[in-house]
């Protein structure tokens, strides 16, 4: 591993995915769920600074190219695991969550499947884009929790507020993140689509007369 500032930079961004969790366990709320935000936001922060610099500096690396996208699916899986026990195991917040869980684990399957092909499912634009909107729900679904402490002296359950008008800024920052973390579910499973289809030559069984 070469320490450089990129490598360093994904590197404390995978140490920061356990991080989330560790908030609501040290910290009272709602300061849990600020720190829990300032800690995400830090971290998704980086993964667009690690890879700039990497391309800029011309410090490119096999750790890099390997970790980055490791630290960008533990920062979002563990947050969404996060935010939906706080949110009562609410369906409006479980069924894209289980959407962008699902799509995780199967491409990654692909990706160990298909082995040295596995530079098929190279990361595109789509991909790079439901990143984004995980992301930014995410940091918002926490923005919605936190304020509805501070509001109503405790966090109603996500989905719970009034569509599609809000009568407090937690209602609206809950309803903004719901629409969000369903926009990525919808390109997450897009890019799970894809990278299937790209796959798929590969999983067929091979004829005798091959």
């Amino acid at each position: 591993m070469r320490w450089n500032l990129p490598n360093i930079l994904t590197l404390l961004r995978l140490l920061a995915a356990p991080g989330v969790p560790l908030m609501f366990l040290y910290f009272q709320r709602p300061w849990a769920d600020w720190a829990a935000l300032a800690l995400f936001l830090v971290a998704a922060i980086t993964d667009w600074f690690d890879g700039y610099l990497a391309r800029a500096w011309q410090q490119e690396s096999r750790f890099g190219a390997a970790m980055d996208p490791i630290a960008d699916k533990a920062m979002v899986v563990i947050a969404i695991v996060v935010i939906t026990g706080y949110s009562g195991m609410n369906p409006w917040l479980i069924l894209p969550a289980t959407v962008i869980l699902f799509r995780e684990v199967f491409v990654s399957g692909l990706r160990e499947f298909l082995g040295p092909n596995a530079k098929l499912l190279k990361v595109t634009k789509i991909a790079k884009w439901k990143t984004t909107f995980q992301m930014v729900a995410i940091a918002v679904l926490f923005l919605g929790t936190g304020l509805a402490y501070v509001e109503h002296g405790k966090a109603p359950l996500v989905g719970e507020t009034r569509l599609p008008w809000s009568d407090t800024w937690s209602d609206l920052a809950s309803q903004l993140g719901l629409l969000l973390i369903w926009v990525a579910a919808a390109l997450t499973a897009w890019t799970g689509w894809d990278y299937f289809i790209k796959a798929l030559p590969y999983l067929k069984e091979p004829r005798d007369d091959d």
